[in-house]
C-alpha cells in the first residue's frame, strides 16, 4: 500500500533507513555534477518507495530519467517489467550503466539512451501513448519542463513517479487550498498525490531543500477529448487567468483579451465575480474553456 504524506505528520526521521555501504556514497559525492543539477538518491527507504508508487509493472514498459548509477534501476529489473528504457544525458555515466546492467542490455530487456530527454523523440525509443510508466529523480531546474514536454506531452505516460522538490509537490496538490498554474496544469491530465517527503539527507550531495515523491496517475487528455485545439484553448485560459496575482479573474482575462465581457462569462459559469484564479476548481476552468470567446 502506498503510504500518503499527512500534513500533521511530524518531520520524517529515517532512523531505520539505511544507505549504500559499498563506498558508492563517497563515490557519487564527488561524481555529482553541479551544473547538471545531479543528487543521487540513496535512501533505501526512498528507492523502495518510488518501486512501489510504480504500482504493478508486469509485462509493462518503464522509462527512467536520470538513472545517475542506477540505485533505482537495480530495483527496477528485480520488477516484473518487461521493457527498461534509461536515458542519461551525462556522458561518463553511460560506461558505468553499461557494465552494470551489462546482461540485461545484451538480452535486450534495457536500452540505455544518451540524450538530453527534452530533446528525445520518445517514439523513435518505442513509448507509446498511455502504454508505459515513468520515473525519475530529476534535476529541481528542469521539473516545470518534464512534466509539462513529456508527462504532459503527446506520448504521455500512464503513470509518473517522480522526485521533485517539496515544495513544488505541495503546490501541485494544493495543500494550502490555493490553486496555481501548475496545479491546475498536472491535474487536468492526472491524479496527484504525495507518497512521501524525502529529506535532503537522503541525497548525496546533499541539496538545500527536501524532496517528496511525487506520483501523478491515471494521466489521459481525456478533459480535452484528445483534441490539442481545446488543449491548448484551456491552458490560453488558464495562462491568461493567472496572469497578474493583484488582479481579479475578470480583469485578468478581459485584459488579456479572452473575453471582452468577462462579468457575464463568469456568470455563466457559476463563477463569482470577485473571484481569483487561485480560487478555481478544474471543473471551473473547463466550463471557462468550453465558451466561445465573445
Amino acid at each position: 500500500m502506498i503510504k500518503k504524506y499527512s500534513k500533521n505528520k511530524k518531520k520524517e526521521v529515517f532512523e531505520n533507513d539505511s544507505m549504500e555501504t559499498d563506498g558508492s556514497i563517497e563515490k557519487e559525492s564527488v561524481f555529482a555534477k553541479k551544473s547538471l543539477g545531479q543528487n543521487f538518491l540513496k535512501s533505501q527507504k526512498a528507492l523502495n518507495q518510488i518501486i512501489e508508487g510504480a504500482g504493478d509493472l508486469n509485462g509493462k514498459t518503464v522509462l527512467e530519467i536520470g538513472p545517475g548509477m542506477g540505485s533505482l534501476t537495480e530495483r527496477l529489473i528485480k520488477t516484473p517489467a518487461k521493457k527498461i528504457i534509461l536515458i542519461e544525458m551525462d556522458n561518463r555515466l553511460i560506461p558505468i550503466l553499461q557494465d552494470k546492467f551489462k546482461t540485461e542490455i545484451e538480452s535486450g530487456r534495457m536500452e540505455i539512451v544518451h540524450e538530453d530527454i527534452l530533446k528525445v523523440d520518445l517514439a523513435s525509443i518505442g513509448l507509446k501513448r498511455g502504454e508505459y510508466s515513468l520515473i525519475a529523480n530529476i534535476p529541481y531546474y528542469i521539473t516545470g519542463a518534464i512534466i509539462r514536454n513529456v508527462i504532459g506531452g503527446d506520448l504521455y505516460p500512464e503513470r509518473a513517479v517522480v522526485l521533485v522538490q517539496k515544495e513544488v509537490a505541495l503546490r501541485i496538490i494544493s495543500r494550502d487550498k490555493k490553486e496555481s498554474i501548475l496545479s491546475i496544469a498536472v491535474k487536468s491530465i492526472g491524479t496527484p498525490s504525495i507518497i512521501d517527503k524525502v529529506p535532503k539527507g537522503a541525497f548525496v550531495p546533499s541539496p538545500k531543500v527536501d524532496s517528496a515523491i511525487l506520483l501523478i496517475d491515471k494521466i489521459s487528455k481525456d478533459n480535452f477529448d484528445n483534441d490539442s485545439i481545446k488543449e491548448k484553448r484551456f491552458f490560453d485560459i488558464l495562462h491568461a487567468g493567472f496572469a497578474h496575482k493583484r488582479k481579479l479573474l475578470k480583469g485578468n482575462l478581459k485584459e488579456e483579451g479572452i473575453f471582452n465581457e468577462p462579468e457575464k462569462i463568469l456568470e455563466t459559469c457559476n463563477i463569482k465575480a470577485d473571484a481569483r484564479a487561485e480560487t478555481l476548481s478544474l471543473e471551473e476552468w473547463k466550463k471557462l474553456s468550453s465558451i466561445d470567446i465573445l
